[in-house]
């Protein structure tokens, strides 16, 4: 049932701030999975409460008003107040948690997601699971802007000073090629500079001095291994996309980088504070099955990646 017209709620708050920040009453509902009318109404029930305008409708995007933005520094600091009383009341405790919104990076979604998502559901009975799967840094972004609780990414090399930190993950990147082939005489097949891995990996190149040939740039984990399965290039992935993947792994050759080595750590990061033990716990229920789903099985297959592959 839709608040009354007139008061400060805190739904009404979190709706402004969604609204604030992303400029748009549709981007708003399409964040928070309402409908425009009820972000509408949220939002003249609020100004009516405050006796001012936070918005100015008229502007594409929305502009903030003088007062919204006055009103933005008190609506943040309830906002967090109101989601600390949430895991005070729960005890640092998952037991305690009626919703949580999880971000994870696509790279777990074959089996260690579903995994995670049905050990959680069996502990958290009256809790509704909200996931959004993605590339790191459009969920880092999410969770910021607050649309998401607990974020499971790769590390940026910026984290910001709101956000705890709690590595789960050590992977290289591997040198993958077709059977028989080396990448001396094949172009590189990219991985695209749109998400953090592929700007990682340029940057490295760039760091080195190498500039190998490249007639393709795709986002496509099995897209990238078909095209080097059927001879048209080489690329540099992640245990984790060749894991995710492993369809082609018959198909292709995988050893370490023919140049320095390079890595990445992948963490699972939350608003500082705000849920208390609960990001830890979460930790740890993660590595326990990326260590049995993905680097048991991948130590197994590929010998040399020895201690570089291990959860944190």
């Amino acid at each position: 049932m839709p608040e009354p017209e007139g008061r400060v709620t805190l739904w009404g708050i979190e709706i402004f701030l969604a609204a604030a920040e992303e400029g748009a009453i549709s981007a708003a509902a399409r964040r928070l999975g309402v409908s425009p009318s009820a972000v509408s109404q949220q939002l003249s029930g609020l100004e009516q409460a405050l006796g001012a305008a936070l918005l100015d409708r008229s502007t594409r995007p929305m502009a903030i008003t003088p007062a919204g933005a006055m009103f933005r520094r008190h609506a943040q600091t309830m906002l967090n107040a109101a989601e600390e009383a949430r895991a005070e009341l729960a005890q640092a405790d998952l037991a305690g948690l009626t919703t949580l919104r999880l971000g994870m990076i696509e790279d777990f979604d074959a089996d260690v997601t579903p995994r995670l998502l049905s050990a959680l559901s069996q502990e958290l009975k009256s809790c509704r699971f909200l996931l959004e799967t993605g590339p790191s840094h459009r969920l880092l972004d999410l969770l910021d802007s607050r649309a998401l609780d607990v974020v499971v990414a790769a590390d940026s090399g910026s984290e910001g000073e709101g956000r705890e930190l709690h590595p789960i993950l050590r992977e290289p990147f591997l040198a993958v090629c077709p059977k028989g082939r080396t990448p001396a005489d094949l172009p590189l097949i990219r991985y695209t500079a749109r998400h953090l891995m592929g700007r990682q990996i340029a940057a490295h190149l760039a760091q080195l001095g190498l500039n190998p040939a490249s007639r393709f740039e795709l986002d496509s984990y099995h897209a990238i291994l078909a095209m080097v399965a059927a001879g048209e290039g080489w690329a540099i992935l992640t245990p984790l996309a060749l894991h995710q993947a492993r369809r082609f792994r018959a198909e292709v050759e995988v050893t370490p980088l023919p140049f320095a080595p390079m890595s990445r750590t992948l963490s699972l990061s939350a608003r500082n504070g705000v849920l208390r033990g609960v990001p830890a716990q979460i930790s740890q229920r993660l590595k326990g099955l990326i260590q049995s789903d993905v680097i048991d099985p991948m130590c197994a297959a590929l010998p040399f990646l020895g201690s570089e592959l291990r959860v944190l």
